[in-house]
């Protein structure tokens, strides 16, 4: 008797990919308009003067930036889970 895994049981796995894919992609989009946004008030509260504000603005674009190399690297990740487990 031989026994094997039911590959046909995960039939949903096109849609997950998608879905995912989507909310990664507006997530990676929401990051980099982020980082624009924080990288321009950095440059103008430097240039004006208020150091307070570009420290803050600073700090927003470190986090914008690693909020879009995780959003990027998440799909990457992900599609390369998909592919493994559709391997075993």
């Amino acid at each position: 008797m031989d026994v094997f895994p039911d590959f046909e049981g995960l039939g949903g796995i096109g849609d997950l990919q998608e879905v995912v894919g989507a909310a990664l992609m507006i997530a990676l989009i929401v990051a980099v308009l982020m980082l624009i946004v924080s990288g321009i008030i950095w440059a103008i509260a430097t240039a004006t003067g208020n150091y307070q504000a570009a420290a803050k603005a600073r700090a927003g674009t470190l986090v914008a930036l690693g909020g879009a190399i995780l959003a990027g690297a998440a799909v990457t990740w992900l599609n390369w889970l998909i592919d493994l487990g559709g391997t075993l």
